[in-house]
């Protein structure tokens, strides 16, 4: 079984990657936004990026500060197969996850104006926020110290192959493809 995390910034394309990998090579995918969604639903939660990072933060200070991917990862073990989980944003998720044998973490960056333009067209609903909104989200899950907090910072820096996403589809699917005859 082979797990693969992603970690990336803002829309910089983590999605087009999953999906890549879900319909190139079968992995299954395990989100952490959708497991917040849930849990935001069960606390009867409105559903938004601030909502997400209070209950992901709140999970992992009872718990510990790889809980979600940990819990995404027993779900995957379970399953059987290649996984991909999408989104790392702690350096404790990287630690946890890099305890198995076959775990590769990919990240993917590009431009900031190039990401704001791509999450306004696809219009989810956490994604309808000002320019200055999308980079204060941004600078606040970038470098927190707080070990239960995001860091998405870090986890770049801890990641085996980092993309540069400023080009198109075939650019991106490119350097997947490299990583993952490495």
């Amino acid at each position: 079984m082979k797990i693969i995390g992603i970690t990336g910034t803002l829309g910089a394309g983590k999605g087009t990657i999953v999906d890549y990998l879900i319909n190139h090579y079968g992995y299954k995918h395990y989100s952490v936004r959708g497991y917040l969604i849930e849990e935001a639903k069960r606390r009867g939660m409105e559903i938004n990026r601030d909502t997400f990072v209070l209950v992901a933060n709140d999970l992992r200070a009872k718990h510990s500060p790889s809980y979600i991917v940990d819990e995404l990862y027993k779900q995957a073990e379970t399953a059987g197969g290649n996984a991909i989980i999408e989104s790392v944003r702690t350096p404790g998720e990287v630690e946890s996850l890099r305890k198995n044998e076959h775990f590769l973490l990919f990240a993917v960056d590009a431009d900031p104006k190039v990401r704001y333009e791509r999450i306004v067209s696809r219009a989810s609903e956490t994604d309808h926020v000002s320019f200055e909104t999308f980079i204060e989200n941004e600078q606040r899950e970038m470098s927190s110290t707080d070990p239960n907090h995001q860091n998405v910072g870090r986890c770049m820096q801890m990641a085996d192959f980092v993309f540069n996403n400023d080009g198109n589809f075939d650019s991106l699917y490119q350097q997947v493809e490299k990583a993952l005859n490495q």
